[in-house]
């Protein structure tokens, strides 16, 4: 995720900064009364050549490698040099565990997309907010490159090892520099903007969640809401190592060479606790999931991830989206079309414009009235950009299809009515299965899939946010998942269309009645399973077919469960609800 920093035009002679200094407006207790604010905007006045830049060292309350002493952090400061005669300036913070990233240790997970983010200011950050009066610090979590502590993979010490940071720049804790003087912030105005993608975007969430006084907004982008949904979905462990000891592996990973010497037991204690072999939610997970803390934010939050992003899955930034409205908290929205990425790489002029107005905005006081623009930002797959005033639209009903028999060329059908006479449908499981394979051939009956149809549409259809599953299923055996793929099928006439999962969803049957705990199932005997797809902003075109597919293990998704085996699907009460924006009308069936 790293990206080539840009350069910005510098403002840094006396001329300017006399006229800038003239036209300079008041601010709000929001920030300092001094500052390069002209025409309620701040303008690049200060040299970033000769900006302050300097290392401190943190005192934190925990200590997290529990070696009697506690846990020191490192952060690096770069700031204008005129706060070193009295400028008070407001702070842009990328706290990450990535900084001094030590090599990959145990396997090859290069599919884990995990960035190698280098420290010393190699992000736009400091270019561009140095010279319009912000502080751009970097905080290294707790036991990683030059902190003390054992890193934990979101538990408790990674959120207290950054609001150690945000309680310096308060005047709540001390710091010192290398050779032991004391370090104080008193160029801070105690204003924090956090920002940063994945593990980077995931602690400013994490800290937020604290209620911690001073942190006045935060820009989490592809960033992880709750650990558990990271790693499972719905009570089964996503493949291709979510599933196996991810906590301790992801914290040996960032760990610094010193730290993982050190914190040998707290690491094997990551991987003894995570529960991969039920996959539940137990206290070890609710320790890492922010969303029932959502209401202690006092904070701002501008949310961005990519709808492809099946990294950090979409339903962290929904979920955590909706807590937001609920709390009426103050919030905005960027939905990429593409995965796990840095929106300054897709759209950089109007990414940097839109954080300069954002922390001018929240760290500044300026009433320039981005919190009066369209809520969301959504980029289509043609990469055109639309706005919408809420999200999801507010025009989406939940409309409900139900699943049918074989009818008019296709295996299944999806229709506004239930079958009737009733009927069942079954498949037995192949773990081998690819999705490629089970999304192929929708008219065909398969022997390891059901697919449902819509008749073509007739006109497009837009679909914004959640959909949900619920199915009347009888196993034959005592476990099984149960996956569903949303699916834009072309019409009949265009068998070049190449058919394009929209979302995805997965439970694990066993879990239907709680993530906590689990039971096994009897076969032969129906339960009534419902679960969520992940959150989609998507139109299917005019003459396209909307599909769903149903299996039970989808290797490439989730965790194999070897006992998986044959399921009947009732198709009398067995539906989708889709987030059609205009509701059933909108179908045109």
């Amino acid at each position: 995720m790293e990206h080539a920093r840009r350069p910005v035009a510098l403002l840094a002679s006396a001329v300017a900064l006399a006229t800038a200094s003239a036209l300079m407006m008041p601010l709000s207790a929001a920030a300092t009364p001094q500052g390069p604010v002209v025409g309620n905007e701040t303008k690049p006045i200060y040299s970033h050549a000769e900006a302050v830049k300097e290392t401190v060292y943190i005192e934190s309350k925990i200590d997290s490698d529990s070696d009697g002493k506690l846990d020191r952090i490192a952060a690096d400061v770069m700031r204008p040099k005129e706060t070193n005669s009295g400028l008070k300036v407001p702070i842009v913070m990328e706290a990450s565990p990535y900084y001094q990233l030590a090599p990959l240790l145990t396997r090859d997970r290069i599919d884990r997309q995990i960035p190698r983010l280098p420290k010393d200011f190699r992000r736009w950050y400091d270019e561009f907010f140095v010279p319009r009066g912000y502080a751009v610090v970097e905080v290294e979590m707790q036991g990683t490159a030059r902190s003390d502590g054992c890193p934990t993979t979101g538990g408790k010490e990674d959120t207290r090892s950054i609001a150690a940071s945000i309680d310096w720049l308060n005047g709540r804790a001390k710091a010192v520099y290398a050779d032991g003087t004391p370090a104080v912030a008193s160029w801070s105005t105690g204003a924090v903007g956090m920002l940063g993608g994945s593990y980077n975007g995931t602690l400013p969430t994490a800290v937020a969640a604290t209620g911690i006084k001073g942190l006045k907004t935060i820009v989490p982008m592809s960033a992880i809401s709750s650990w558990y949904d990271y790693t499972r979905d719905q009570g089964i462990g996503y493949s291709n190592g979510w599933d196996e000891r991810y906590a301790e592996w992801l914290a040996s990973y960032v760990a610094s060479p010193a730290a993982r010497e050190r914190c040998k037991e707290q690491l094997k204690a990551l991987g003894d606790n995570s529960g991969d072999d039920t996959f539940n939610y137990t206290p070890f997970w609710r320790e890492r999931d922010y969303k029932p803390d959502v209401d202690n934010i006092r904070a701002s939050v501008f949310v961005v991830h990519g709808q492809e992003d099946w990294n950090v899955k979409p339903a962290h930034y929904s979920k955590l989206w909706d807590l937001l409205a609920k709390n009426h908290i103050p919030r905005k929205l960027w939905l990429l079309r593409g995965g796990h990425i840095d929106p300054n790489g897709v759209r950089q002029a109007e990414w940097q414009a839109a954080m300069h107005r954002w922390m001018d905005h929240w760290l500044y006081g300026l009433d320039n009235g981005v919190m009066k623009e369209p809520i969301a930002d959504i980029q289509r797959p043609d990469g055109k950009w639309e706005t919408q005033t809420s999200w999801p639209d507010k025009k989406a009903e939940d409309t409900r299809l139900f699943f049918g028999p074989a009818a008019n060329g296709v295996a299944g059908t999806l229709g506004s009515l239930p079958s009737w006479p009733t009927g069942t449908q079954s498949f037995t499981d192949d773990p081998a299965q690819t999705e490629a394979n089970a999304i192929g051939g929708p008219e065909a009956a398969k022997a390891n899939r059901l697919a449902y149809l819509t008749p073509e549409l007739k006109q497009p259809a837009r679909i914004s946010g959640t959909s949900e599953v619920t199915v009347r299923v009888t196993p034959e055996t005592t476990s099984t998942p149960l996956t569903a793929l949303l699916v834009d099928y072309g019409s009949v006439s265009d068998p070049a269309f190449s058919p394009v999962v929209v979302t995805r969803g997965a439970i694990d049957v066993k879990n239907h009645l709680s993530l906590s705990w689990e039971h096994d199932l009897k076969p032969g005997q129906s339960y009534y399973v419902r679960w969520k797809l992940h959150p989609k902003d998507h139109i299917f075109a005019a003459g396209h077919r909307i599909g769903l597919v149903v299996v039970a293990n989808n290797a490439s998704y989730v965790s194999v469960d070897p006992k998986a085996g044959k399921n009947s699907i009732s198709l009398l009460t067995s539906h989708v609800e889709l987030p059609v924006v205009g509701g059933r009308k909108a179908l045109g069936f």
